[in-house]
């Protein structure tokens, strides 16, 4: 008699894709040390912690990513990797998880860095804190349940308004990060012609004066909060998976 995959198989076979996600990027790396400290930050995995889990001392770690020791080998590579999704799993498997919604929706990690729902209600202003974001527009909802941060340029240039569509994930009553804008035309175009709205749009890497000028007004127009930020990349994804 067959049986059905449930989520434990789900989360098994999500975590086998990242870990080979994760090890082909720190083989493919000119900096592997650093791409393996990227993903150990990315885990809010502390250098202590992942040296327990390996059994060396936190100067091994250390040494990996600083270069200070050859590159890593694909053994300790492997077993860094496996590591981390160890860690993971025994903090609840939230990162496995998060990249099991982005992979079951259809996008690979090129077109969404980041998607998350969260426990409760969120204020807008506690995320645009944490982030180093600048309000532009006020919109008609104050708070999110969730969050997608989106490479701009991969998701208008690829993605059918159907895929577009699965951006928000669970619920709509979110933020959308785009990353990559120039000016934010774009993105804010792109909202008019999917519905429902999110309740936040926040073009990263503009300053507010670098923002269209004409973008503020189609906020407005269907009633989405609209902020612009310079914060890294990185430290935004951070801020975002701390809410």
């Amino acid at each position: 008699m067959g049986s059905e995959a449930g989520p434990a198989s789900d989360e098994a076979s999500a975590r086998t894709r990242l870990a080979r996600r994760i090890a082909g990027e720190v083989a493919m790396s000119d900096e592997p040390g650093a791409t393996l400290r990227k993903w150990r930050t990315d885990f809010d995995v502390s250098q202590t912690d992942l040296a327990d889990a390996l059994g060396v001392s936190p100067s091994v770690v250390s040494d990996y990513e600083s270069g200070r020791r050859a590159n890593p080998g694909i053994g300790v590579v492997r077993r860094t990797v496996e590591a981390l999704l160890d860690v993971d799993e025994a903090r609840g498997g939230r990162r496995v998880r998060q990249f099991a919604r982005v992979y079951s929706a259809g996008f690979e990690n090129d077109v969404v860095y980041d998607l998350r729902e969260y426990q409760t209600a969120v204020p807008l202003d506690r995320v645009y804190e944490a982030l180093g974001a600048t309000p532009l527009v006020d919109g008609d909802r104050s708070v999110v349940h969730g969050h997608t941060v989106i490479n701009s340029v991969a998701a208008i240039t690829r993605l059918s308004s159907e895929e577009f569509y699965r951006l928000y994930g669970q619920s709509t009553d979110r933020l959308l990060v785009f990353t990559g804008v120039t000016r934010g035309e774009s993105p804010l175009v792109a909202l008019r012609v999917v519905t429902p709205t999110p309740n936040a749009v926040l073009l990263h890497g503009l300053a507010p004066e670098e923002v269209w000028e004409h973008a503020p007004a189609l906020a407005r127009a269907d009633g989405v909060s609209l902020a612009s930020s310079t914060t890294g990349l990185d430290e935004t994804l951070a801020a975002l998976r701390g809410l």
